[in-house]
């Protein structure tokens, strides 16, 4: 796998600042700003993020004096700018004199102005407004010296159910599906007599309307999803007609449920997000997000674009980060392919509600802090490191199938269990590779599959065209795939497959699943394997029947005692798992682990407990990165007979390695000790 190029030959390092909002503050504070962002390494600041009334106070008049002096003085002082447009929240001007443009919540009922992302992503109004913002920016400062990205609008977010979305939903299905005809036989309409026989009797799914269809609130999703997606893309182009050469991103955010992300990595020219744990997330929750990240466009680099310095303020318990964990999770993001350690906010808002957000400069203005301290520090120590980290690429051989449109569809069916956990199921397939130091990709249904050597497709649903037959090809050509109960059950319309489940990859798997019992809390089974190994399951059992699988493990309670709960079917030169059950998180860990070893893929590093080992590759070096999440000291032992360089001390390490607790190291090897010692092998 060949290292990518840096994101912006503009800016040819780790980009490291965050967002700034001055037109909140006297123009007297500005160069104390400067100043202190000097003081502290920023380098890149974000601008313009929800300044749209600073800059167009009404629709007939703009005010860009103020950003001209600030973009001028950023640039005086060293400064790069991610140039924002400032859509995610209309003006007040804007909603008064276009009603129409305000979103209207599930049952239809129009919303009053406030909050921000508050639009309706149909409104003609809202999208001509934003794209005139956009191209106005783009013209006046397409060729300022400080430009180094653009940033479109914020979090894009929730769906919209006003009439004139409604009208746009029946002009998506037209094309969609061609004919009414056509629309009901997908959708299963003669179910409780709910077939349409004029369009105009389609609507949204509201929450006091049709909830019936499934077909109809997975349509529904994917619409809005294209909607919202449209607004974006009216503004980058908006941009592009000024300033074609400079990327253009918008902020995601984590496993957000209402976006496909997946659709929105083609639109931008590098994934950005934000990464705002709770309090409850380990950091196998935090390196799963960044890994969704950096596999949204194939294993490309992405941006940190937000995370707080301090605390948040809208957890139920906004806990501070201790000291050193804001540099713990800053490098967290770069050893799992981030270019960047961006941070929201700045200077923390006087009023409004985000006040009490954490923030680099907080309400006394003082600099002698112990969060500008560690702030400050950061940004010294990746100076120092450069641009050795950019472009790094990593090298995964395991790939974690993840798909939105499947997962609104699982959550949204009815039965058999109101609870279908998909993420938690994501999460627990993927903590005994994370436990291992095993790199994995999250996958989706048009990833390219031959890249990895062993595929996890969890409660994979909603089977899209073609996937059946890649996968099959996957596993005839030398692949292992494992999949789980509620696999292969519905099309792409939530339409149950006519010869049972799991649908088209049955010969594949070579089962049929004839029950599902769905199991309520504290009740569970046995998974008993064939050497005698016992795990509890439960949650949701599926019974099926071997047709040619090779049976490894059995229930072993209940009615279903002896049926088989796991199975392998071998395919061509590769191997087909189905797991019947939610197992215990042990037995994940017992299984993987031996399956690793079977298919030899091997760990970054074997590491202590709570020491997390990834590989990055550049053109010219593997980075190790190793970081100790514990509080207490932790030693590692390196791979004997090799030296590294430690890019963080420039020490020269070999042998091994102490962490202190919340420690980081970075130890780079030039890429010829790596041919030269599989030369010698």
């Amino acid at each position: 796998m060949e290292a990518f190029p840096p994101l912006n030959p503009r800016a040819p390092f780790i980009w490291y600042g965050g967002d700034y909002n001055p037109e909140q503050w006297p123009r007297a504070i500005w160069d104390e700003d400067l100043r202190l962002m000097q003081e502290c390494g920023f380098r890149v600041a974000t601008v313009g993020v929800f300044s749209w009334t600073a800059l167009q106070p009404a629709e007939e008049r703009f005010t860009f004096g103020w950003l001209d002096q600030v973009l001028d003085k950023l640039a005086a002082a060293g400064c790069q700018v991610c140039l924002a447009t400032p859509s995610a929240a209309q003006p007040a001007w804007l909603s008064q004199r276009y009603p129409e443009v305000l979103r209207s919540d599930p049952t239809g009922r129009r919303r009053h102005h406030g909050w921000r992302v508050n639009y309706c992503p149909t409104s003609p109004v809202y999208r001509r407004l934003a794209a005139q913002m956009a191209a106005k920016l783009a013209e006046r400062y397409h060729a300022h010296p400080a430009l180094v990205a653009w940033h479109v609008s914020n979090e894009y977010a929730p769906a919209c159910y006003c009439e004139q979305c409604a009208a746009a939903f029946r002009e998506w299905l037209r094309r969609r599906y061609g004919s009414l005809d056509e629309l009901n036989r997908r959708w299963w309409t003669r179910f409780w007599s709910h077939t349409y026989t004029d369009w105009s009797q389609i609507e949204p799914p509201y929450a006091n309307g049709e909830g019936s269809i499934h077909a109809l609130t997975l349509d529904y999703r994917r619409f809005q999803n294209e909607m919202l997606l449209e607004c974006f893309t009216l503004e980058r182009e908006a941009i592009r007609q000024f300033s074609p050469d400079v990327p253009i991103t918008t902020n995601l955010m984590r496993f957000y449920r209402d976006l496909d992300y997946r659709l929105w990595a083609r639109e931008v020219d590098v994934v950005a997000w934000d990464c705002y744990p709770s309090v409850e997330d380990e950091p196998l929750d935090i390196a799963l997000a960044h890994d969704l990240m950096r596999s949204l466009r194939d294993g490309q680099p992405f941006l940190l674009m937000e995370q707080s310095p301090s605390s948040q303020n809208w957890q139920p318990y906004n806990t501070l980060k201790r000291p050193g964990e804001l540099r713990l999770q800053s490098y967290q993001a770069l050893a799992h392919g981030a270019e960047s350690v961006m941070f929201f906010q700045w200077r923390r808002s006087r009023g409004g509600i985000e006040k009490l957000h954490g923030a680099v400069i907080e309400h006394s203005g003082r600099s002698d802090t112990r969060v500008f301290a560690e702030v400050r520090a950061l940004g010294q120590e990746l100076e120092r490191l450069g641009a050795r980290t950019l472009g790094g690429v990593t090298p995964a051989q395991v790939g974690l199938l993840f798909d939105w449109e499947n997962w609104w569809a699982l959550e949204d069916c009815s039965g058999p269990t109101r609870e279908k956990r998909y993420l938690e199921t994501l999460r627990a397939h993927y903590a005994p590779f994370w436990r291992r130091n095993v790199a994995v990709d999250l996958v989706f249904s048009d990833s390219e599959l031959g890249r990895y050597r062993l595929l996890v497709a969890p409660l994979l649903y909603l089977l899209k065209e073609g996937l059946a037959e890649r996968l099959a090809a996957f596993v005839q050509d030398g692949g292992t795939l494992l999949t789980t109960y509620l696999c292969g059950m519905v099309d792409e319309c939530d339409l149950a497959f006519e010869d049972g489940y799991p649908g088209p990859l049955r010969h594949l798997l070579g089962i049929w699943n004839e029950e599902i019992d769905a199991l309520p809390p504290g009740r569970t089974n046995r998974l008993v394997l064939n050497d005698g190994r016992s795990f509890a399951c439960g949650h949701l059992c599926a019974l099926i029947q071997s047709e040619g699988a090779e049976v490894l493990g059995r229930y072993g309670e209940d009615f279903y005692a002896g049926r088989p709960a796991l199975t392998r079917h071998r395919v061509g030169r590769g191997q087909a798992f189905y797991l019947a059950c939610e197992p215990e998180p042990a037995f994940l860990e017992s299984f993987y682990g031996e399956l690793l070893g079977e298919l030899g893929i091997a760990p970054a590093l074997e590491t202590p407990p709570g020491v997390e080992a990834t590989l990055r590759q550049t053109a010219r070096e593997r980075l190790l990165f190793l970081l100790n999440h514990g509080r207490a000291p932790a030693t590692v032992t390196l791979p004997p007979g090799r030296v590294f360089e430690e890019l963080l001390t420039g020490r020269s390490l070999s042998g091994s390695l102490t962490l202190a607790g919340l420690e980081v190291a970075i130890l780079a090897e030039p890429l010829a000790s790596e041919s030269s010692r599989q030369a010698g092998s």
